[in-house]
């Protein structure tokens, strides 16, 4: 009976440990933080900002798994979330950029314009799905 709780750990963490490996690559292959550290001509803190991603990461799973309340108020909600849907959004445009998605659907659809308002209505969808979800899901 107790041998199983040492080996549920142990799954459970490597597990975790292979999953955020995985993402960390990731991030790191489709070269949204090298891409953000050149525009904003930071790119000798790279090191710095992988770190701070990895830091990141680890307290918002801290957070989400003890479920720690952050007494971080409407300002500190509004701050999360616009930095959050930053990243979210490089990360869109990084792994766009990567794949050639909209260049393959233009081509196979035979779009000759409107590729801007469909960038555009993807975006509001994402933003009205996430509003949906914060404001009336559970």
């Amino acid at each position: 009976m107790f041998y199983k709780y040492p080996l549920l750990i142990f799954i459970g963490v490597t597990a975790g440990i292979v999953v955020s490996a995985g993402i960390f690559t990731f991030i790191t292959l489709i070269g949204v933080l090298t891409r953000l550290a050149v525009r904003t001509n930071t790119a000798n803190r790279i090191s710095l900002y992988e770190d701070l991603v990895v830091l990141g990461a680890g307290i918002g799973n801290m957070v989400l798994l003890f479920k720690i309340n952050l007494p971080i108020g409407m300002v500190g909600l509004i701050m999360f979330g616009l930095f959050s849907g930053g990243f979210v959004g490089c990360l869109a445009v990084a792994l766009e950029e990567v794949l050639q998605v909209f260049p393959v659907l233009t081509y196979r659809i035979k779009l000759k314009f409107g590729i801007p308002i469909i960038v555009l209505c993807l975006a509001i969808g994402k933003g009205l799905g996430a509003f949906y979800q914060l404001f009336f899901s559970d």
